[in-house]
């Protein structure tokens, strides 16, 4: 019996004269993950991506979860494929479904009927349908109100398919179809939910982690590289550009009012992510900041950090809560990640009295003990470039 992946459009229905390039964009990163599994052909057709396996040898286990995590699908379904007749469907319903209904106490039949010329309308299929389950699956009772399990049947343009259910996807849109975005990625739990939820809406990512080795470790470098390779897997492949603050943290120390420490090292920090920016062709950066959740979160405190910005500063999380964002590390599997303890650059020489509610001028006034541009050209004459390669 031959299986097949039907990925539901999510957004994308809503999308006019464009839609096509949307679809494209979709229909592109479906074959590139479907490479790592196998030989499948990819095509899409009234709002659903069709994955086909070409052989036996292609993983439909594997290649069904990578679509789950695409973004630009509202929904997955592994479903077989009937010819377009009732007794080809029933055939199937009936070899297929079993295994799916085992332990189950109740169920219903759903049809849609995109092929209008098909003999039977849909409450005749799911009349039809439901009664070849009944007769081999005596456990079963039908409950159209509250089932325990639905099945569907789905006669399209070219064949039927019959399935048990579908899964829910990503949702969003395809990856790119808004641009590239730079995400400031640290250790932290924050920032890779930042980036994954720009990644939902379309937005292509590079990240830039800023490192203060020896105050910092290789295991804290390491453990930023693993945490963009868990969110490439939703996000496609990315690149991670590393760049040395330590002498910038070094002379902010030496020169500076400790109380404006954080605030100056995140102007520089602003101001190197704008040349990275631009070096990268991004459109924006993309940080994990939630508003008042440390003191360099303050309202007047980003003020201050904007400052210093070229290009749109996208937050999308400055709205949440700390349980909120990581309900979301949870579920994008990078909490465990983040919470290993290996320190980032902005928990290094950390005020004992941070300002939260800064005054510009005077941050400025810090700002002009030290040869700003000309330490952030040297900072940048220590980036990295560790591309990333996503593993679905």
């Amino acid at each position: 019996m031959k299986e097949i992946l039907l990925c539901k459009y999510g957004e994308i229905v809503l999308k006019g004269a464009n839609r096509r390039y949307f679809e494209d964009m979709l229909a592109k990163e479906l074959r590139y993950r479907a490479a790592s599994f196998g030989n499948f052909t990819v095509r899409y057709a009234q709002s659903t991506v069709y994955v086909e396996p070409q052989d036996d040898f292609a993983d439909l286990d594997g290649m069904f979860e990578a679509a789950r995590r695409l973004f630009g699908i509202a929904g997955v379904v592994r479903a077989a494929v009937a010819e377009k007749n009732m007794e080809s469907i029933l055939a199937t319903a009936k070899t297929y479904l079993p295994d799916f209904l085992r332990g189950k106490k109740t169920f219903k039949v759903e049809a849609k009927r995109s092929d209008k010329t098909f003999p039977l309308d849909s409450p005749a299929i799911c009349q039809e349908a439901g009664g070849a389950l009944l007769s081999i699956c005596p456990w079963l009772r039908v409950d159209v109100h509250h089932p325990d399990a639905t099945v569907r049947v789905e006669v399209r343009e070219t064949a039927a398919y019959v399935h048990a259910g579908q899964f829910k996807g990503a949702g969003g849109l395809p990856v790119g179809t808004n641009g590239k975005g730079l995400l400031l990625l640290s250790g932290g739990i924050d920032s890779p939910v930042a980036g994954w939820m720009m990644a939902k809406r379309g937005v292509k990512l590079e990240a830039l982690y800023f490192e203060s080795i020896p105050y910092t470790s290789e295991q804290a470098r390491q453990k930023v590289l693993d945490l963009a390779g868990l969110v490439a897997r939703w996000s496609g492949s990315m690149q991670v550009n590393v760049v040395s603050l330590t002498e910038i943290q070094e002379l902010l120390v030496k020169n500076c009012d400790e109380e404006y420490f954080t605030l100056l090292l995140r102007r520089y920090m602003m101001a190197i992510a704008n040349k990275v920016a631009e070096m990268r062709g991004c459109e924006a950066l993309i940080t994990g900041e939630s508003l008042g959740q440390v003191a360099s979160q303050t309202m007047q405190a980003l003020n201050v950090t904007n400052d210093m910005a070229a290009y749109p500063v996208f937050r999308p999380c400055i709205g949440m809560d700390k349980e909120e964002i990581v309900q979301i590390a949870r579920m994008i599997d990078t909490f465990e990640t983040s919470i290993l303890p290996f320190e980032d650059c902005c928990t290094v020489f950390t005020p004992r009295h941070p300002k939260t509610r800064p005054v510009l001028s005077k941050v400025v006034e810090q700002e002009q003990k030290l040869p700003f541009d000309e330490l952030c050209e040297k900072a940048l004459s220590t980036l990295q470039t560790f591309y990333i390669r996503a593993k679905f």
